[in-house]
């Protein structure tokens, strides 16, 4: 089932896309789905971000590929920062280079959107509280990421945490391919098979300290490939199973 949150005139709502039709759904989907036998074209509406995270729990160097890439040790428990809400943005949305930013990368990572409050979650438990996934893209100021020494400015600024189109829920996070396509031309692969911390791992342990709120993602991290992205330029991220968030760099 594909989740979307879209808007139409002044109106905004989440449905249920099938077939390139939209049923609107009554109030959100946190509190179970219930159809309105109310229709739309997707030619008709606004893709929005699927969802409105109080906060984006992000997690570093959590491919192999990718810390073979910067020559780093894998962590020995989950890397986590924070991407703060303003920085989501949607399907078609503009990612904007922030005045001072020299370097721009793109991220390519499969998200986790979270569909129950869930605190001190066990690994058993955790798939419990997954509403499904998106694709995501956490967007780097690599330059301002060298100089701060840490990650609030370099990856919280506005627009930096494209994610979408929709929330795909029957899917296996275990095995699923992850692309960037940076003008069409593919930049980035891997699969969550090389994650270092799964899916169960990272919410339990995310949890264990950091309560996730209804609407909540994780960022899983990136697989090797990363690279600088110019004004101008179309990133796509494709995560297998879902989709293709498609943003252009303003």
């Amino acid at each position: 089932m594909k989740i979307v949150r879209y808007s139409i005139g002044r109106k905004t709502a989440y449905g249920i896309l099938k077939d390139n039709r939209i049923e609107r759904i009554a109030g959100t989907p946190y509190r179970g789905i219930k159809g309105t036998k109310e229709y739309r074209k997707l030619s008709e509406v606004k893709l929005l971000a699927p969802c409105l995270p109080s906060k984006v729990i992000a997690i570093g160097l959590n491919y192999y590929s990718h810390a073979k890439e910067v020559k780093m040790e894998v962590p020995k428990e989950p890397l986590m920062f924070y991407k703060p809400s303003t920085s989501v943005i949607g399907p078609e949305e503009k990612i904007v280079r922030p005045k001072g930013c020299e370097q721009l990368d793109y991220e390519a990572e499969f998200g986790v959107v979270i569909g129950k409050t869930a605190t001190r979650v066990s690994k058993a438990d955790a798939m419990k509280y997954v509403l499904g996934y998106v694709c995501f893209n956490d967007v780097t100021a690599r330059d301002w990421q060298r100089i701060d020494k840490q990650w609030s400015r370099a990856k919280g600024s506005d627009t930096f945490s494209p994610l979408g189109p929709w929330i795909e829920t029957d899917l296996d996070p275990a095995n699923v391919t992850v692309e960037a396509y940076l003008n069409g031309k593919r930049v980035q692969q891997g699969n969550t098979s090389d994650l270092v911390f799964d899916v169960p791992a990272l919410i339990s342990f995310i949890t264990n300290s950091i309560t996730l709120l209804p609407g909540d993602v994780i960022a899983t991290g990136t697989p090797a490939g990363i690279a600088p992205m110019q004004s101008g330029d179309v990133i796509e991220i494709k995560c297998g199973g879902i989709g293709t968030l498609k943003n252009t760099i303003a």
